[in-house]
């Protein structure tokens, strides 16, 4: 192909510049490419910064000229150059530049729909479940957690991420992040086997939905939704467990949905009030509730359990009952967590 280009550009410049066109756009499409990396084409090999932009796709991508691909600021101006998607449609493919375009542009443009075509047609299948991801995969999760795609969108999702329908997984969800699934493993249920790029990594505050087949993944994405209300920062400020397995709140999970963060109950009150004794009280309430033993939850803590003993009695003149008896103990419990879903009442919608 590259002695071809260049006999070509030998004889006709034109004509060796459509040839190139044409490699690097097959290329991408042989490669899978997302939309990103289209677009990016888009913009090299015109020169000027380009957009994406299909309302009924959900599609909102910008590429400069140096591949930085991000979502775009504003409007596109009605006289730039553009080109629509699909045949005869609106228009979706724009050069930020006045004017018409140019022969290789018009190849470029062409080019580039088909392959944007190919990607929307292995992802969404003309199915329109909200903005498009930089990638193929991350597009292919969304339409498997999404309850409005169809079985036939989701099998084909499926397909794309190597996961058959009889196949067993689990969606997650992570604070500020994308949804993710992840395979249980044959001895119990830990978690391996991501399948998208993006690893669980750090203090990440996660919520786990249940083992399900495939097609049921949206029932596992919302129950992981609702699990990561009840994660923690694992700070002094929001102490707690990081990650929130769904079929282990029990009962819990009826606070998610029942709760008004404009009326807090007394005992969430109090913990407040307690808390500006010092930043240790709320993750000395976490550890002592969520072990068996005094020792083992000062251990937790690092300091001597005769400590814990006094931070537990000075917590209690604070709160105005005892946290270690039975009763205590469930109401410090119930506090917290009611007081982690009052602080975290978005996550789950």
């Amino acid at each position: 192909m590259h002695q071809v280009v260049a006999r070509l550009d030998s004889l006709d410049l034109e004509a060796g510049a459509a040839v190139r066109v044409i490699a690097r756009f097959d290329a991408l499409v042989e490669g899978r490419a997302g939309l990103a990396p289209i677009l990016t084409a888009v913009a090299v090999l015109t020169g000027t910064a380009a957009r994406l932009v299909d309302e009924y796709f959900g599609v909102a991508l910008r590429a400069d000229v140096d591949g930085r691909v991000a979502r775009p600021l504003g409007a596109a101006d009605p006289q730039w150059c553009s080109a629509p998607l699909t045949p005869y449609g609106p228009p979706a493919f724009w050069l930020e530049r006045v004017g018409a375009h140019t022969l290789l542009e018009a190849m470029v443009l062409d080019r580039a729909a088909f392959a944007a075509r190919e990607v929307l047609h292995r992802t969404r299948r003309g199915h329109r479940v909200g903005p498009v991801e930089p990638t193929e995969d991350d597009a292919a999760v969304e339409v498997l957690l999404d309850g409005r795609a169809s079985p036939d969108d989701r099998r084909h999702a499926a397909r794309l991420l190597s996961l058959t329908e009889q196949a067993v997984v689990r969606a997650v969800a992570t604070c500020g992040g994308p949804g993710r699934i992840m395979l249980p493993a044959e001895d119990g249920g830990n978690l391996h086997g991501l399948t998208t790029a993006r690893q669980l990594k750090g203090p990440a505050r996660t919520g786990v939905g249940p083992a399900v087949p495939v097609l049921e993944l949206p029932r596992s994405w919302a129950e992981a939704r609702t699990a990561l209300r009840f994660a923690s920062a694992g700070t002094d400020h929001d102490p707690g467990p990081s990650t929130v397995y769904a079929e282990e709140l029990g009962a819990l999970a009826l606070f998610a949905g029942s709760l008004d963060p404009a009326a807090p109950p007394d005992d969430v009150r109090a913990l407040e009030l307690a808390a500006h004794s010092g930043p240790w009280v709320l993750r000395t309430l976490a550890e002592f509730t969520s072990h068996s033993s005094l020792r083992l939850a000062a251990a937790a803590l690092y300091i001597h359990h005769s400590t814990l003993t006094d931070r537990l009695t000075a917590i209690e003149r604070e709160l105005g009952f005892s946290v270690r008896t039975p009763q205590g103990r469930l109401r410090v419990q119930l506090a917290l967590t009611v007081r982690r879903l009052l602080l975290h009442p978005d996550d789950g919608r």
